[in-house]
């Protein structure tokens, strides 16, 4: 499996260290890209995705929001779903 995951995360944010755990613990390789001060970046992701907060979790192109979001998509079977899709 490629890096089809990006997780743009900070160095003080427990909720990105738990994504990066889970994506660790389960061989899944991601791109780790640590904003934590890079307020250009912050505003361009406020722009793509609507959200404010750490971790924002793309799969491909797709953006599914942040660690609660990845884990309900793991919990209903679809995050894997998504990782195999995006690898096409």
């Amino acid at each position: 499996m490629t890096e089809i995951v990006r997780v743009y995360s900070t160095s003080y944010c427990p909720y990105c260290d738990r994504a990066k755990r889970f994506l660790k613990n389960n061989d899944i390789p991601f791109e780790d890209l640590d904003i934590s001060g890079d307020r250009e970046i912050r505003l361009k992701l406020v722009e793509l995705t609507g959200m404010r907060t750490v971790p924002q979790i793309f799969v491909g192109e797709k953006s599914i929001g942040g660690y609660d979001d990845m884990m309900a998509l793991e919990a209903a079977g679809q995050f894997r779903e998504m990782l195999i899709e995006a690898e096409k």
